[in-house]
Formats: C-alpha cells, structure tokens, sequence
C-alpha cells in the first residue's frame, strides 16, 4: 500500500542530537493517554503501553525512514498518529509507531512491542523477508487495496535497491 506521507527523514532530527559513539539502536515510545485513548484503556488490554518500537541506527538513518507530521497533504490526525509517527517503508507496515513521545539512543537492542508480546511470531527486524512465513499465514503473496488478485510479496517490500545492503551478510531466515 503507498501511503501519501508528509514529513522528514529522522536521520535529520538524529544528526542535530549528536547520539554518542556507543549508541548502536534508536528505541521509540509512544504516548500513554488512557483517557484519551480508547486503546489504551479496559480491564484486557492486547499490548503492554507504552508501546515501543526500535531501529538499528543504520536504518535510522537511512533516507526512506521518516518522521511523518502529514497525510495526503494534511496535518496527520490523531488515529493516523499524530503528532509525529515514523515510518519505515520496506517494513511492511512494521516499525511504524504512532505518537511519539519519546526517542532515546541505546547500546542494546531494545525489546520491542511485538517481541515482548509475541516473541514466538515477531522478531526485532519486522518481518522483511517474505519468503519466511509469519506463523500463523503464508507472507509470500499480498493482495493490494483496490485490487482483487493477491501478487507476490517483494523483497524489502519493493525496496530491495534500497536498503538490502543494510542487511547483507545477514541469515534473513533467522533474522526476518
């Protein structure tokens, strides 16, 4: 799906903040307003808030990643993210934590959402081999928005050119 996002590649926040030879991942959190956010709030909550997500520094700061503050020209409004979301394109959809509220340089791989909750399903890469199935559904084949027949899933989510060398040399079975 290609989403008409507004905003600015996150290497040039990172690039003012100067983060320390020893940070090795950017971990972001996401605002917690239960009372604002029907989400957020119930006796059976389905995620662990604040939700937190994180990117090698090398993805980071690779130009396709954003911080987004629009949406098909527009402010992006509060159930798309706002604030300030980022988006990461050949992830699938992963790596893209709405609300920001919070983005800290760290040594360690941060312990993401979806690892803490479903570790048996998710790993800290998100998903960017197709050729690994998801545990419980086939990622080979996507069907788009307005289309009616499903096509094969592509590599990096057709970004291949792009950003395979970020993961070179890496097991993208093990590593997915």
């Amino acid at each position: 799906m290609v989403i008409p996002w507004d905003g600015f590649p996150l290497a040039e926040l990172l690039k003012r903040v100067e983060p320390l030879g020893s940070a090795k991942y950017v971990a972001f959190e996401t605002l917690v307003r239960p009372d604002e956010m029907p989400g957020q709030r119930g006796l059976f909550q389905p995620l662990n808030w604040p939700y937190v997500e994180g990117l090698r520094l090398d993805e980071a700061m690779h130009p396709l990643t954003i911080l987004v503050v629009g949406l098909y020209g527009e402010v992006v409004p509060n159930q798309d993210g706002a604030p300030l979301r980022l988006a990461v394109p050949w992830k699938y959809g992963f790596k893209h934590a709405k609300s920001i509220s919070k983005i800290r340089f760290v040594e360690k791989q941060p312990l993401n959402t979806w690892q803490d909750q479903a570790p048996s399903e998710y790993g800290f890469y998100a998903n960017v081999n197709p050729a690994v199935d998801h545990p419980r559904w086939s990622q080979a084949t996507e069907r788009r928005i307005g289309e009616f027949l499903r096509r094969k899933t592509m590599m990096f989510n057709g970004y291949g050119d792009q950003v395979a060398s970020l993961y070179s040399g890496m097991d993208l079975k093990r590593n997915y």
